[in-house]
Order: C-alpha cells, then sequence, then structure tokens
C-alpha cells in the first residue's frame, strides 16, 4: 500500500474519482492539453481532481495518442515501486467529455515551492534523487520544477502524460545528482519491480515496445547504480522548457 492510499475504513480516493458523479469547473491555465478541474461525488464523498479527457489531446508529432494513458501508467509505477510519489490517477471510462484520466488535485500544495525551491533544503535531498530515478525509469520527457509540489510536509510529482516513450527522451530539471550513486533501498525497489514483471502494472496502459522499454530502463539503472549525467550529445535537448 503506497502513502497516497486510504487505510481500512478510509474513503477510497480511486473509487471516487472513477465512479463519481463528475462536475467540470473549469479548464486549468498553462495546459497545452484539456486539463480540467473537477469534483466527483460518490455518496457523501467529494473529491477535487484533475480531468484529462482524451479527446483535448493535442497531437504530438514525437508521442502516439494516449497520454492519459500514461499519467495512470505513471501511478501505477509509483505505486508499484511504494514510492507514492503521484497522486491516485485513474481511468476514466466515461466524463463530461469522454474517456480519460483523473487525478486527485493535491489542494493543500504549498504556494512558490517547487524544484528549484526545494532543491535548496538538504532535507529533500533522498526524495528528489528518488524522484530523479523514478524519471529515468518512466523516461520522462517534460520534468519541469513546478511538477514537483510540497504539501503535508513531502513531495508529489505531477504531470506524467509524456512518459513511457520506447525511445530515449528524458528531459528534466533533476541534474543535480547526476553520477550519484542511488540509496540501496531505491535499487531494491526497482530489482523487486523487475521480478514482478512490468507487463502486470502497464497492461492496457503501455503497448508493448512501450513495456520492453520500460524494464530495460530498470535493469540498466539497478546496473548502473547512479543516476545519469544529461547528455546534450543526443537527438533530444535533456532539459524541459519550460524550466518551471
Amino acid at each position: 500500500m503506497g502513502p497516497d492510499q486510504p487505510p481500512a475504513g478510509a474513503v477510497d480516493v480511486a473509487a471516487v474519482l472513477r465512479q463519481g458523479e463528475m462536475t467540470v469547473h473549469g479548464r486549468i491555465p498553462g495546459s497545452s492539453n484539456a486539463t480540467l478541474l473537477v469534483t466527483c461525488a460518490l455518496g457523501d464523498h467529494v473529491q477535487l481532481g484533475v480531468y484529462k479527457p482524451a479527446r483535448g489531446e493535442r497531437p504530438l508529432w514525437d508521442f502516439p495518442n494516449g497520454l492519459h494513458r500514461r499519467e495512470v501508467a505513471a501511478y501505477e509505477l509509483s505505486e508499484a515501486l511504494g514510492w507514492g510519489l503521484v497522486p491516485v490517477t485513474v481511468t476514466r471510462d466515461e466524463g463530461p467529455h469522454g474517456p480519460g484520466s483523473v487525478q486527485r488535485f493535491v489542494t493543500e500544495a504549498v504556494e512558490g515551492e517547487h524544484y528549484f525551491t526545494l532543491r535548496d533544503e538538504e532535507r529533500w535531498w533522498p526524495d528528489l534523487k528518488r524522484l530523479a530515478a523514478f524519471d529515468v525509469v518512466a523516461n520522462n520527457a517534460d520534468r519541469k520544477s513546478g511538477h514537483v509540489l510540497l504539501a503535508d510536509d513531502r513531495l508529489w510529482a505531477i504531470d506524467h502524460g509524456l512518459c513511457f516513450h520506447p525511445e530515449p527522451k528524458l528531459r528534466t530539471v533533476i541534474w543535480d545528482f547526476a553520477t550519484e550513486a542511488l540509496a540501496t533501498d531505491i535499487l531494491d525497489d526497482v530489482r523487486h519491480l523487475l521480478a514482478r514483471g512490468v507487463e502486470r502494472l502497464t497492461a492496457g496502459l503501455l503497448d508493448d515496445d512501450e513495456q520492453e522499454a520500460l524494464a530495460w530502463r530498470a535493469e540498466a539503472l539497478v546496473a548502473r547504480g547512479e543516476l545519469p549525467m544529461p547528455d546534450d550529445r543526443g537527438r533530444w535537448p535533456p532539459y524541459p522548457w519550460p524550466l518551471v
């Protein structure tokens, strides 16, 4: 059970997001794809969420359709690793604008805090290294500073639509820990993921070549035992834009 999972008897956030009656409140500004603030109501429980309908995805030349599926796959990967980095994210089969993903909205996020402010505090370094390892395995092509949130005295990671491409596309602002050895527990978690098989957590969310590449990246990270350096010589720039 990851940190974002409810204890026994608590509200099942995933069920509320997946099955609750959805009300759209408006579009979240600054997003290139349709990103909608919603509430989902199931019985007496109301949950604020971020709804990304498939029909609102802007076509990208280097990413196939299905960015919402990658949002859900990132959550499943985070939970399978036991890291609890990504807020509860589910596939919604129906909604006001059709099928898509719905993620728990992190209402407690501290305004003005993001990666470039958090990296200056040494107490966050272990969590940021774990997040950097997550992005390597997920092949995150868009880890902006503003995609790292501080809430309830812990870090959250959001916006994972541009992950899991079979080709190397790592674009991130988290390069401060490059070449640093990863903690044993991080490497052990990745080994356990590989032992269970990535197909179990990504079935229906990622294509076969994306699953194979995910397993290869996880194996390579364990073999290397440290975070990679940015490669400015590659086909893709190692930094997203804008940075925040």
